[in-house]
């Protein structure tokens, strides 16, 4: 989606869908037209996780309720096409905030409590994203964004204040997030300010926080889209998730995984994914990991203007995550070494655990969060053990329970599978 922010950028979606074959393909972001939630749910055939139904050519069926109005109960507001060419001076440019598949994003003002259109400065601001008329995704989009935020309310999910749909115009009316994208403050240079160790840790705990709500609600969500763009930071930098049109609810009646279309955003979609189609809850954890990768090194997950072996940023950086010298060369050079260096290694045993290759390995997001917890627990002394020799014994104190099983994990694999030398 195009973010709910303060910092004007271009294409939100810059990665390629995993419909591409490589990241040399990142020509544009394609959503997946089979979206649960569709007005009203589709009911033919169902896939095998019996999560949603599908036409005869496999195709979500989606029907539009010819009064514009979302058959759920909800108290978001439903918007006039009218009130929201007010509230953004008639969709004037100068007022974008932001661009992407779906289309743009403006900055509006309405009144606090009846929400109408007011002038700029009164009231409170809001962020308002139009459909592209060329979007033939818009629709799905639209519904799916409705139906998921507004059944879920979460501080660590943008909030979403009402919609419209008029003239085949579709429209959503956020919070407005005053600080923008992560994605802005971490790879946008000079258009936004570096984010302290402390600020990344709040950051990746608020997310952390909003992943674990939506796994662990009633009906479990996956999210399928996690990246740094669709993550929303307000004055005080506190995270929200955004763009809802790949949610999807999670497998049911006992079934480890839904089957879906395979999409998303190249670099951060789990490996089981791409290969199969099986999405699982844990999917998500994997992009958490890469997410937070992208947070300690400050580089984006794919990248064909770095060297061709640092292209995918995760299988350049993995084998540098848990030694201190090796870290080190990696990390965000804007952190300028303020950070603890065992904090680090913990938080780069934790981005192993989460991209491990079986998704029954990864930790749910409720232990990752009480690991970002234990992290950012650990005093802020950058210095201390950025220099000078530590014993082997101090060494092992850096690591965090988690990477201890990680540990555990891996020379069990490597004891599993070595052959003798012959």
């Amino acid at each position: 989606m195009g973010n709910c922010f303060g910092t004007q950028q271009v294409d939100h979606h810059s990665q390629s869908t995993i419909k591409s074959s490589s990241p040399e393909d990142q020509s544009k972001k394609v959503k997946d037209g089979t979206q649960y939630g569709s007005v009203p749910p589709p009911t033919t055939n169902k896939e095998s996780s019996g999560a949603e139904g599908r036409s005869k050519e496999g195709e979500a069926v989606v029907s539009v309720p010819a009064s514009g109005k979302i058959p759920m109960n909800t108290a978001l507001k439903i918007f006039t096409l009218a009130e929201l060419k007010a509230a953004t001076r008639n969709f004037k440019p100068a007022t974008v905030l932001g661009e992407g598949g779906f289309g743009r994003v403006f900055k509006g003002w309405v009144d606090e409590k009846t929400f109408s259109p007011s002038k700029v400065g009164v009231g409170m601001a809001v962020a308002v994203k139009k459909s592209n008329p060329d979007s033939s995704q818009g629709l799905q989009e639209w519904q799916a964004e409705v139906k998921f935020l507004g059944k879920f309310s979460h501080p660590n999910l943008v909030k979403l204040l009402g919609y419209c749909w008029e003239e085949n115009q579709f429209l959503l009316v956020y919070e407005y997030m005053q600080k923008g994208s992560l994605e802005n403050h971490l790879f946008r240079s000079g258009r936004a300010e570096p984010l302290t160790w402390a600020t990344r840790l709040k950051i990746a705990i608020g997310a952390a926080q909003g992943l674990d709500f939506l796994h662990t609600s009633e009906k479990s969500v996956i999210y399928r889209d996690f990246k740094a763009s669709n993550i929303l930071l307000d004055g005080d930098y506190n995270a929200k998730l955004s763009d809802f049109g790949l949610a999807k609810f999670g497998p049911i009646n006992g079934h480890s995984h839904i089957t879906t279309r395979v999409m998303g955003t190249y670099g951060y979609a789990a490996p089981e994914y791409v290969a199969t189609g099986h999405l699982y809850v844990k999917s998500d954890v994997y992009g958490f990991g890469v997410v937070l990768l992208e947070m300690l090194t400050g580089l984006r997950a794919l990248d064909t203007n770095r060297p061709s072996r640092e292209h995918n940023l995760v299988e350049w950086a993995k084998h540098s995550l848990t030694e201190k010298r090796k870290l080190k060369k990696i990390m965000d050079p804007r952190l300028d070494e303020q950070y603890p260096i065992k904090a680090a290694l913990q938080a780069g045993a934790l981005i192993l655990m989460c991209l491990e290759a079986d998704p029954r390995s990864r930790p749910s997001m409720e232990e990752v969060l009480e690991t970002l917890q234990k992290i950012n627990a650990i005093n802020q002394n950058p210095k201390e053990s950025s220099k000078g020799r530590k014993s082997k014994s101090r060494a092992n104190d850096n690591r965090s329970p988690m990477q201890s099983k990680y540990d555990r994990n891996t020379n069990n694999q490597r004891s599993a599978t070595a052959t003798p030398h012959r």
